[in-house]
């Protein structure tokens, strides 16, 4: 827990540190555009809350493509272990951009900030809540939360936000468990395993290790748009590329480059296997194994859109279930319509 509150710690000094937010992005971004694939393209830097998670897979592959270079940029991908560190990294004027859950824009409007999501990656959350084997007869449902540790990548997460309003969707109090900052990957595994969480939501490639090792359980599966509806009511935009309001209003040209190649990248993505996919990624990404690493790429393919563009009612559903137990924004009016702009994937579909 003492990782948690570290990265609590560091999430409020992002959010005091956004009075030189802009200052800060125009000097990280200041390098002119020279030529296309040269490295010495538009300078941006971007923050992925986990670059080896599938979820958030197109980033690395745009790069891997070579369509940031096509465009003239020169992207530098960052990683953190949880998307709540990516947002961090973002309001305190580090990088440009995240590479995140879209629900961040809504829970920084109601502190003041002003982010919107430029491209969404996705249409459901790509998330999976599993149960060790020695809890799953003990866990059946969310209904089963109560008393129980489950792991989230963070405090502050969109798997926390998740878990909690699973919870009190099926009648359990946040107060009424206990959540438990264990990242993803071999930290997430290990918890399981040794008992530390009862169970917790991880994505791919997790959840497909976690399955090869017969450590856990599904006990609710949100990859697909089906699997989001049933757990959510409805599309959950999550994976997205946000960016401060301010800064995309002053570099248009810059943005709608970086647009431009991630649809690409999901255009691509609709039209080619996952085998085909996973071959372009980076040979330590399937720890190996590139048939699990394939076969987790598979199963979380339905979640990605083809072109950016944000689903129809997704904005409102997101809303619903962070009012349903986040009581600054339950409390609060929130203008969705300054959360996300179409402007640059209508633009990139020509």
């Amino acid at each position: 827990m003492r990782k948690s509150a570290r990265y609590t710690t560091l999430a409020a000094a992002g959010l005091l540190a956004l009075s030189s937010l802009t200052a800060c992005a125009n000097d990280a971004a200041s390098t002119t555009s020279t030529g296309k694939g040269d490295g010495k393209g538009t300078k941006v830097k971007i923050m992925v809350g986990g670059l080896d998670k599938v979820i958030y897979l197109p980033a690395m592959l745009t790069q891997r493509l070579g369509y940031f270079d096509a465009e003239g940029l020169d992207v530098e991908l960052l990683s953190e272990p949880a998307g709540v560190q990516a947002e961090t990294a973002l309001v305190s004027g580090q990088v440009q951009g995240a590479v995140g859950f879209y629900d961040h824009t809504l829970d920084l409007q109601t502190k003041g900030k002003s982010v919107e999501s430029v491209v969404q990656f996705s249409h459901a959350p790509g998330e999976v809540e599993i149960v060790s084997n020695k809890a799953s007869g003990d866990i059946t449902s969310p209904k089963d939360f109560k008393g129980k540790k489950l792991g989230v990548t963070g405090l502050g997460s969109s798997t926390d936000f998740l878990t909690k309003y699973l919870a009190v969707k099926n009648g359990v109090r946040v107060s009424e468990f206990t959540p438990v900052a264990v990242g993803a990957g071999p930290t997430f595994i290990a918890a399981l395993q040794k008992g530390a969480i009862d169970g917790g939501m991880t994505t791919d490639p997790t959840v497909a290790t976690i399955l090869d090792k017969k450590a856990g359980k599904v006990l609710l599966d949100m990859r697909t748009p089906e699997g989001s509806q049933k757990a959510l009511g409805g599309p959950y935009p999550s994976s997205s590329l946000y960016m401060q309001t301010d800064w995309v209003n002053g570099h248009k040209d810059t943005v709608q480059k970086l647009v431009n190649a991630l649809v690409k990248t999901l255009k691509w993505m609709s039209t080619h296997s996952a085998s085909e996919i996973a071959a372009k990624m980076p040979a330590d990404y399937s720890q190996g194994n590139k048939t699990l690493y394939t076969e987790a790429i598979k199963s979380t393919l339905p979640m990605f859109t083809d072109d950016g563009v944000m689903p129809t009612n997704g904005p409102e559903t997101v809303e619903k279930v962070l009012k349903a137990f986040n009581p600054n924004i339950k409390n609060a009016s929130v203008d969705l319509s300054k959360t996300f702009t179409t402007e640059f994937v209508e633009k990139a579909a020509g």
